[in-house]
Formats: structure tokens, C-alpha cells, sequence
């Protein structure tokens, strides 16, 4: 499934944009699996390594690595650079889904 319809779904889909060499990113990426699995799929998640996706990075202003983006049908709901708590990113998730 490509980007845009991934991200148009009525089930919110949490974008992680990463870079495999960014410790922090893979760190992000076991929590969102962790935290999807604890609300039993309440949303999508989709992984962008921005050194191969390099236009949809620009495309949605990535400028550092882990950038979350929340979206449902096709509309940004929420972003964050950086690392976040997972309790803290779990209760984001919960609000906005």
C-alpha cells in the first residue's frame, strides 16, 4: 500500500520517520510496535527511512530524526521531533485516536 492512501485511512496512522543509523529511531520503533500491541492495533504505523525517502522527508519538513506524524484520513493530527516517553506518547496516541 502506498503512502497516501496508508496515511488517508480512517484508521490513524502514526508515521516514524527514521534513519537506521539513528539509535533514538530504533529505539521509537519498539516502543510504537509495543504501545500498538498494549491498545490492540488502535492505529497503523508506518516506517520512512529518510535516507531513502528523501523527497517525502522534505515534503513533510524532516529535519531530524525520530519525527512522528499522526494522521487520519490524509490529515496531520499531531507531530513531534525527538523522543518521547511511552507513557507519554501512549496517552497522545489514546487522545487522538
Amino acid at each position: 500500500m502506498g503512502f497516501r492512501k496508508e496515511i488517508s485511512s480512517e484508521v490513524p496512522t502514526l508515521v516514524h520517520f527514521f534513519a537506521p543509523w539513528c539509535l533514538p529511531c530504533k529505539t521509537m520503533s519498539a516502543m510504537l510496535h509495543t504501545i500498538n500491541k498494549e491498545v490492540q492495533g488502535l492505529f497503523n504505523i508506518l516506517e520512512i527511512d529518510v535516507d531513502v525517502k528523501k523527497k517525502l522527508g522534505r515534503r513533510y519538513t524532516v529535519k531530524s530524526v525520530p519525527t512522528l506524524l499522526l494522521f487520519k484520513n490524509g490529515e496531520p493530527l499531531w507531530r513531534h521531533v525527538g523522543m518521547l516517553e511511552k507513557v507519554e506518547l501512549k496517552k497522545i496516541i489514546s487522545e487522538l485516536t
